[in-house]
């Protein structure tokens, strides 16, 4: 509601119409009305009366709230019909209004729906975010972040360190991407020879489908383990892969400590670029730390043949 009164405001202005001129004062008053909302639904009375009392003050609240966006994206409609536009910014501020008044409409409704009726919504229609459309509920199940707004990111790292290929997971489970991620790494990196996965990768397929790329596979199984599962998991081969497989936590730690918990780019596009400068930088870091290496090895040799010349 804010965006699309300020953005009507601006193009009224520019048409000398002055019918938006307390564009600021409107904008409070909704802003009052959210707050009151709000702070109602904070305090839980003990006694069923006031409960019911509660009840009802929520949903007058949350009525009046309703009425008064109705009220103001009626007016914004008639006069975007009345407005006599010119130019590419005036199209586009009516665009980015219409927009958001759909996206009002819609926010509107389930308001109605979960509050005033009392009706369960969806998870498939909830909106996290108005402005980044694309952004999803991650469950994480972890003490401290059991939840977190944004999008999944899965990657592969090799024995090194380096990040050898990453995906932005958009409305997917990690069972869905096991198979076409570890394709398109295989097709980079020919000399790959095993994989080692979590449990949330695993499914009735995915191993069988895994395993035509790449012979050796660690994809632990979820749940009760199979006598054939418990022999393969009591090999050699398959314990030293599958101990090696928590070095790829470090990676993970890494990209969000370097500025990947949060980003600051705008847009589904501007998501991925970000992934993608995150990933790089991650290798430059395990590049240069490789080199530092060899150089203060280089450099311990040096020393030592100094010493044993003198």
């Amino acid at each position: 509601m804010t965006v699309i009164i300020r953005e009507i405001s601006k193009i009224c202005e520019k048409c000398n119409d002055k019918s938006w001129r307390q564009n600021k004062h409107i904008r409070r008053k909704i802003k009052r009305m959210e707050r009151n909302a709000q702070e109602l639904k904070r305090y839980v009375p003990h006694s069923e009366e006031k409960k019911i009392e509660r009840e009802n003050l929520i949903k007058t609240a949350h009525q009046i709230y309703i009425d008064e966006c109705n009220k103001i994206i009626k007016k914004v409609k008639y006069d975007i019909n009345e407005l006599q536009v010119d130019g590419i910014s005036g199209i586009v501020g009516i665009l980015k209004i219409e927009h958001y008044m759909e996206h009002a409409d819609k926010l509107m409704d389930q308001i109605k729906r979960r509050v005033i009726e009392g009706k369960v919504i969806p998870h498939d229609e909830k909106i996290f975010s108005v402005f980044e459309e694309h952004t999803e509920w991650i469950c994480k199940g972890k003490s401290g972040k059991p939840q977190e707004l944004g999008l999944k990111v899965c990657i592969v790292e090799d024995q090194h360190g380096f990040i050898l290929n990453h995906r932005v997971m958009i409305k997917e489970t990690d069972d869905k991407v096991a198979v076409p991620l570890l394709s398109e790494t295989k097709e980079k990196f020919q000399n790959i020879k095993s994989v080692s996965f979590d449990k949330g990768f695993h499914n009735k397929t995915n191993k069988e489908e895994l395993k035509k790329i790449i012979e050796k596979i660690i994809l632990p199984r979820k749940g009760k383990q199979r006598t054939q599962d418990i022999e393969e998991a009591n090999e050699k081969e398959y314990k030293k892969l599958k101990r090696q497989h928590s070095a790829v936590e470090s990676g993970i730690s890494a990209l969000e400590n370097h500025g990947l918990d949060r980003c600051l780019d705008h847009g589904l596009h501007g998501f991925k670029r970000y992934v993608g400068l995150a990933v790089l930088s991650r290798n430059i870091q395990i590049m240069g730390k490789i080199l530092i290496e060899k150089l203060v090895k280089m450099v311990k040799r040096k020393r030592e043949a100094e010493k044993k010349a003198a």
